[in-house]
């Protein structure tokens, strides 16, 4: 599986200075996304995800997280048409805050608001939403893409607790999808992880107790059962590389 390509272009801190005439215009286009074939998603997510979505693990072995396929080909999303219309059931929060988003403060160790400056929605010509008010104040459609930002966050925090889990427990192994690439030639995309359904029903009770009291044994069967959706990426099969 290829990296996710990056779909934030410039993305700045928002403050009253820079922003205090910036407009957003909202528009239902998620053409920003249309060469990504993967995008990060939050536990509180899974079940949603898991109508019409493949949810999988990325990254290294030491540091996984949460992801749904979007498409076969690295540059390409099956999700979105033409018109940079969703065609799917579901829209992962990723997409959702964008162009916003939280990154990390380089003078103080906090988070801070960022925008991307190079989204085309973006204008100083009063076209849609304000940022900020007459009076420098944050309007309510900048306090509520902060809150929604803060809540993204700190479930990704309780997301990576869920990963450690799973890594910890060994749950985790390598897996490939099969498909038909451009002139009908036999196509493999790998570089993500599964759940080993076995090794899940050989957790020690306790633990399984715990993960059963705690929902990240919900999780682990969402995410399992999500596979049956391969058929919507024009996968032939998905299972272990081993």
């Amino acid at each position: 599986m290829a990296k996710q390509n990056i779909i934030y272009g410039r993305a700045v801190p928002v403050n009253t200075q820079a922003h205090k005439d910036v407009s957003v215009e909202i528009t239902d286009t998620y053409a920003f996304a249309k060469h990504v074939n993967t995008v990060p998603i939050v536990a509180a997510e899974f079940t949603a995800s898991s109508a019409d979505l493949v949810i999988v693990f990325t990254g290294s072995e030491g540091a996984i997280f949460p992801s749904v396929l979007l498409g076969v080909e690295s540059d390409q999303n099956e999700f979105i048409d033409e018109d940079g219309l969703w065609t799917g059931k579901y829209v992962p929060a990723f997409l959702r805050r964008y162009p916003f988003v939280f990154a990390q403060s380089p003078e103080e160790d906090q988070l801070v608001l960022c925008i991307d400056e190079e989204f085309e929605g973006v204008n100083s010509d009063g076209v849609g939403e304000r940022l900020f008010d007459s009076d420098g104040e944050r309007t309510q459609y900048l306090e509520n893409k902060l809150q929604f930002s803060a809540q993204y966050q700190n479930q990704h925090l309780q997301t990576k607790i869920f990963c450690a889990r799973l890594l910890e427990l060994g749950l985790l192994e390598p897996a490939v999808a099969n498909f038909m690439g451009d002139a009908s030639q036999p196509r493999r995309l790998s570089g993500f992880f599964r759940i080993n359904r076995e090794k899940l029903k050989a957790i020690a009770p306790e633990t399984l107790t715990m993960m059963f009291n705690n929902d990240e044994l919900e999780l682990c069967y969402v995410h399992l059962q999500s596979f049956n959706n391969v058929d919507m990426l024009g996968l032939k099969s998905a299972a272990s590389s081993d």
